[in-house]
């Protein structure tokens, strides 16, 4: 009787925090599309985003800028988010995320790399990296960085001093992108920096189907993957008596962070602390940490995190773009500190 009433509350609660989590996203849209120099009534919305009516005076406002980047915004956020609960999973650790394990900045890393490079090769001749291009560098560099904290992992079983390499690791990939922006040409200089502090601005539909094809197909795999990570979650001597292929499993799990991170990484930079914040506050209004509902709410909640994070950076300074990892950084740290001084409280 105890657990039906129990299984009963977290559903409701379960059904408050996905509606909560709908109206959210639905006015982040509605403030998104209306936030700035040019205000637009609901029927000059209606006109450009059903029936693409080109003769409307901000057709191009709305349609490719504001839409795009909101888009964008939404794709990258779950993906972030997504990619940081995968992580957390894997190392059960809820402070594990592609940006604190130094993920991002290994494809930060090599995405310079390839960009110096190509602009010495080609020189005249180049402009900017194709799509596929920075999205297959930035995925090759989050992999070399996954393996080496793997590699550390099986050496280091307390997983705060593996944290603590991951840092240190996100700081050797920093430190070796500074260096190489010395030798860049001046306007690859400002795209890089511009680049590395991350951002949603400049997006375009092209960019938002690209990462729509390789997130969404990822999220729904993830989806599938729910009940081995619940059996996982319980230890790895477990997850094989229920007959999960643990090494395949892991191999799958790894494979996913990191084509997430990859993503997005390659269209709008390194993102601090969404991998952390999301998944912790969908843990707690949850109260659960159960795959099959949390990896959903970390989808939507990352998407609502960074359309309302863009939000603030390109209006709070407007017409000034703030870049979105200083906007995330500022929301996001204060939550990864409480997180881990209720950890420490609990251990103590």
């Amino acid at each position: 009787m105890k657990t039906k009433r129990t299984e009963k509350h977290r559903g409701l609660r379960a059904a408050i925090v996905f509606t909560a989590l709908g109206i959210l996203l639905i006015a982040a849209f509605f403030l998104n599309i209306n936030s700035g120099s040019v205000k637009l009534s609901l029927g000059e919305v209606f006109d450009i985003v059903f029936l693409r009516d080109e003769s409307q005076e901000n057709y191009n406002i709305l349609w490719k800028i504001r839409l795009p980047r909101m888009a964008l915004s939404a794709v990258l956020g779950g993906a972030l988010a997504l990619s940081g609960f995968l992580l957390q999973s894997f190392f059960r650790n809820p402070i594990a995320g592609p940006f604190v394990l130094g993920i991002s900045s290994g494809a930060k890393m090599l995405l310079a790399v390839v960009t110096i490079a190509a602009a010495g090769i080609f020189a005249d001749e180049y402009t900017s990296l194709p799509a596929g291009v920075t999205v297959i560098t930035a995925f090759l560099g989050s992999m070399l960085i996954t393996l080496v904290v793997l590699m550390f992992s099986g050496r280091v079983r307390d997983m705060s001093a593996l944290l603590v390499i991951g840092i240190m690791i996100s700081y050797i990939c920093s430190s070796v992108t500074d260096f190489l922006i010395n030798f860049a040409e001046d306007a690859d200089i400002v795209n890089l920096t511009h680049w590395s502090l991350g951002s949603f601005s400049g997006a375009k539909w092209q960019d938002v189907g690209i990462s729509a094809a390789i997130v969404f197909p990822a999220f729904v795999l993830s989806c599938l993957m729910a009940k081995p990570i619940s059996a996982y979650a319980l230890g790895e001597g477990y997850a094989k008596s229920v007959g999960v292929r643990t090494g395949v499993f892991r191999a799958i799990l790894i494979g996913l962070s990191s084509v997430l991170s990859a993503a997005v990484t390659a269209f709008a930079g390194p993102i601090s602390f969404v991998g952390i914040a999301v998944p912790h506050i969908a843990r707690l209004s949850l109260g659960t940490n159960s795959p099959k509902a949390m990896i959903p709410a970390v989808f939507i909640g990352g998407a609502v995190f960074c359309m309302f994070c863009d939000l603030i950076a390109r209006t709070v300074f407007s017409p000034t773009d703030l870049s979105i990892g200083t906007v995330t950084g500022i929301i996001g740290a204060p939550i990864v500190i409480w997180l881990m001084a209720t950890r420490r409280k609990r251990n103590a």
